[in-house]
């Protein structure tokens, strides 16, 4: 009774744990959701004010730093993986966002150090929090996605130059992702999405050119 008494301890200890683990990431969806509502004026805003844009959801990535600095102080560093499963959806999440703010911003996308910065983790597990690459490529699948629907939208708002860069830049993703022997059956299953964006995108483009509306 000794024993089972102390295994009962461990098991409150652990349940507590993981509920203070859950209630911190669930701190960290509410700010991809509050960011990705902020991006979604992209499909329905002929106007875009980029700069305006980028800059609000850079500030809303502040509190994501903070979020994942109190997940931190929650998660040993030895006790990472232990709990991963927890977090890591909501990570690939942002830095779908971050991507997506980046390629507003600047047209392309950044490297898994700079998106690690942005959320106020690293890219090495020796330090516990991290971007694993899956997490990160992941997220590069996500953003063709987006960007995919996003060219339909510019059409439909009248921009028409919009969706030719989107097709080279889409284009580029899958022709980087066809260099990658991914063993992730995720991933594997992600990717074989992407030609379905690509040609998405690539009908969009084809459409404008038959109908003279760009070059």
């Amino acid at each position: 009774m000794d024993i089972l008494n102390e295994i009962e301890k461990l098991l409150k200890t652990e349940h507590e744990k993981k509920e203070s683990i859950r209630k911190s990431v669930s701190g960290l969806e509410e700010m991809s959701r509050k960011i990705e509502a902020v991006l979604q004026c992209i499909h329905h805003t002929p106007a875009l004010d980029k700069s305006a844009l980028s800059q609000q959801c850079w500030e809303l990535f502040a509190d994501v730093r903070r979020k994942y600095s109190n997940l931190t102080d929650l998660v040993g560093k030895n006790e990472y993986f232990l709990y991963v499963y927890l977090w890591q959806s909501v990570t690939s999440k942002l830095c779908f966002l971050a991507s997506l703010v980046s390629y507003l911003e600047k047209g392309r996308i950044d490297t898994r150090e700079k998106l690690a910065s942005i959320l106020g983790i690293h890219v090495s597990s020796d330090k516990g929090f991290h971007i694993p690459l899956e997490d990160y490529l992941c997220g590069l699948l996500y953003l063709a996605t987006e960007l995919s629907r996003w060219s339909v939208n510019c059409v439909a708002m009248g921009n028409f130059s919009q969706p030719i860069a989107i097709c080279q830049f889409v284009g580029d993703i899958e022709s980087g992702f066809r260099l990658l022997n991914l063993k992730n059956d995720f991933l594997r299953k992600k990717f074989d999405g992407l030609k379905y964006d690509v040609k998405r995108v690539e009908q969009v483009v084809y459409d404008l050119k038959i109908r003279n509306l760009v070059p």
